[in-house]
């Protein structure tokens, strides 16, 4: 196999997104990726391609029979059914919650309470905040609730999916009882590490994820917008909100706000006593028994996500009954109507995590191992300013933050190994970077995530976020410098949040739209 562990491991998620940024349409450039990377991996074997693309056994370069691995839509299914059980779910929730009009009469309390643009996008950005036990369950919660409010103030859908975006994934990333400090850990502590004390200390260095947060506060109060966002911000006072359709508010007189909220916040509870009860925090045989820490660390938010969501639902067709807002036929159309709903982004999943599956397979890890070995060299106090660049690089063309740290965080600890100080800068940059590129990946399942949230069309969520994403990754990366040379987070976060402010001041003067001074004038 002459193509792996090369550059070409590479080559078939480049093809997927530099297709997906041209075509604009997302499902045909995942396949094309696919099966580049399937012929690569086969060298260009025609029927080992189709088997590639279904479901392929094979063995990683210098790997044993109990390293095997499979590649394929097949695995891609069964590896990552939990989170499909838990899209449909929450799709049957959003749409029996909007069935009975309760979607609308939140709508209508939101309007009397958020009356401006700014309190709408403050409001969403509080709520993402709030949800930070995972980012699959924060993006399509906070996006169904949010959607009526947000219309309600003109706010365009691309907006709203940078807002879900930006606090995801980043609260998920700085949050010490959530699946991504579960998930963190997990790596760290197979390297006989302490994996949530790394995690803790590691989150002041989190330049990218604490800025991202102070970003968005920034720019939604100075009230401006500026790249493709301005455009579709624009195109939001004119009606042309940029949503998918089938999402439209119905009005029911019997419906109240609580019909909406109640069933939200059962959802909460139970997805967080799911995540303790599979993490053993009740088993006394378990290692995270009565320990909420170590619980959360140990915990498999593919089960434990499906397991509290399905007693919410329950409880949910219960309750609409009792109420009486919905009849028990309409509720039954539910149904179908959420799994239709969910459809396009399992479908769009399903497609990136086959392709993440074959660049593993080509051995992009090995690739980007061998390169950052190479760097370390001569450049220590650079290295984690080089780290998160790699990191933003093989998180983008992979479209995995969790893969992107498993591969890196092996590579990090030893290189810092006699400096403790730098080792947390390094995993922080890992981190940060990790979830940097991925923020801005057309094959993320958390920008994925974020568009279903939205509703709206995935491609445009990415063009409209990417150059905010940028902004940060440029300035995170100044941090890293900086901190490499000063080693004091809280010196380098207070130059970080000032050249947010600065970089924003001199966007809006330059580049910067006014929407709010745009309607105005209308």
């Amino acid at each position: 196999m002459e193509f792996v562990n090369t550059f070409w491991a590479l080559v078939p998620a480049i093809v997927a997104i530099v297709l997906a940024l041209i075509t604009k349409e997302v499902y045909s450039s995942l396949f094309v990726g696919i099966v580049v990377g399937a012929l690569l991996l086969t060298g260009f074997d025609p029927i080992g391609t189709i088997n590639a693309m279904i479901s392929f056994d094979y063995i990683p370069a210098g790997g044993t029979e109990e390293d095997a691995m499979t590649t394929g839509f097949i695995p891609a299914l069964a590896d990552s059914s939990g989170i499909f059980i838990f899209l449909v779910i929450l799709g049957i929730m959003v749409a029996l919650i909007n069935k009975t009009g309760a979607s609308a009469a939140f709508g209508q309390w939101a309007a009397t309470h958020v009356k401006s643009r700014v309190g709408a996008q403050l409001a969403t950005f509080a709520l993402g905040v709030l949800i930070f036990v995972d980012d699959y369950f924060n993006c399509l919660t906070v996006g169904s609730v949010m959607r009526p409010v947000t219309d309600e103030q003109k706010i365009s859908r691309a907006k709203l999916a940078y807002l879900i975006d930006a606090t995801a994934a980043p609260v998920c990333m700085i949050a010490p009882v959530s699946s991504w400090a579960a998930a963190v850990s997990g790596v760290a502590s197979d390297l006989n590490v302490d994996g949530i004390q790394l995690f803790i200390s590691a989150i002041p260095y989190n330049f990218y994820s604490l800025l991202t947060l102070a970003f968005v506060v920034v720019i939604v109060v100075m009230g401006f917008d500026y790249g493709p966002m301005a455009k579709s911000q624009l195109e939001a006072l004119r009606g042309q909100l940029g949503g998918l359709g089938d999402d439209e508010p119905v009005e029911n007189t019997k419906a109240r706000t609580f019909d909406m909220v109640i069933p939200v916040i059962v959802l909460i509870v139970f997805c967080i006593v799911g995540m303790l009860y599979v993490g053993g925090f009740w088993d006394a045989e378990s290692e995270g028994y009565q320990n909420i820490v170590l619980a959360f660390g140990g915990t498999d938010a593919f089960v434990a996500l499906p397991w509290g969501s399905i007693i919410a639902l329950v409880f949910t067709f219960i309750y609409v009954w009792c109420r009486r807002v919905v009849s028990f036929k309409a509720s039954m159309d539910c149904i179908v109507e959420g799994f239709n709903s969910m459809v396009p982004a399992i479908l769009i999943l399903v497609f990136a995590l086959t392709l993440k599956s074959l660049t593993s397979a080509l051995g992009a890890a090995e690739f980007v191992s061998g390169v950052m070995e190479g760097a370390a060299a001569g450049l220590f106090a650079m290295l984690p300013a080089i780290i998160f660049l790699v990191a933003c690089g093989l998180a983008f063309a992979t479209g995995t933050s969790w893969g992107t740290f498993g591969i890196l965080i092996p590579i990090v600890l030893p290189i810092f190994a006699t400096e403790p100080e730098l080792l947390t800068i390094g995993i922080s940059a890992c981190l940060a970077g990790a979830v940097a590129g991925d923020h801005c990946s057309p094959i993320s399942d958390t920008t994925i995530m974020a568009s279903a949230g939205a509703n709206m069309n995935h491609i445009e969520h990415v063009n409209t976020q990417l150059p905010y994403v940028l902004t940060v990754v440029v300035i995170s990366f100044v941090c890293f410098v900086i901190a490499g040379l000063v080693r004091n987070p809280w010196i380098c976060l207070v130059i970080g949040v000032a050249l947010v402010i600065g970089a924003l001041i001199v966007l809006k003067r330059t580049v910067g739209v006014n929407v709010t001074a745009q309607e105005n004038a209308q």
